[in-house]
């Protein structure tokens, strides 16, 4: 069996550049004597993109396990860069929100985010990096569309 997979279509870049991404930013974390795995790193930026999400939906953006995220949370909690507060909408929830002191790390998370995309830029005029901004904040939109009918039709099933 001859198989092959297209590795230049545009579903196998996108992800392997993801990885190769990825791995470059879990280098610079790591170096950069921030105090934070990678992973609590992602978290936390997660926390930022939308601060007071409840665990379950940063767990579920970042495609982890709740509990792994938990596990992530409880160190930023106890390195005080976020706080765990009542969901007034849920009494079982926490909402995440961060705390004064996690500006500080983000800044300095921010700045070895700019190192990985200016050395995964290299080549690209402004106009270029402006045209591939946009297309992939297009290419993401379209794929939260898709997804969001998917959901809804699994929410509407009848259990049997």
């Amino acid at each position: 069996m001859s198989s092959r997979i297209n590795t230049d279509s545009l579903a196998f870049l996108v992800t392997d550049c993801a990885r190769l991404i990825r791995a470059a930013f879990e280098r610079r974390i790591l170096v950069a004597g921030l105090g934070l795995t990678a992973g609590e790193a992602r978290t936390l930026m997660q926390v930022a993109a939308i601060n007071g999400s409840r665990q379950l939906d940063i767990a579920s953006r970042m495609g982890l396990e709740p509990m792994t995220v938990s596990a992530f949370l409880d160190k930023l909690q106890a390195r005080g860069l976020i706080e765990r507060q009542p969901d007034p909408l849920d009494r079982r929830a926490k909402r995440i929100v961060l705390s004064e002191s996690a500006d500080a790390k983000l800044k300095q998370i921010d700045r070895e985010i700019c190192e990985v995309e200016r050395n995964a830029t290299q080549g690209f005029d402004k106009d270029l990096q402006v045209q591939l901004h946009d297309a992939l904040c297009v290419f993401r939109s379209n794929l939260q569309k898709a997804e969001a009918p998917a959901e809804v039709e699994r929410e509407l099933r009848p259990v049997d």
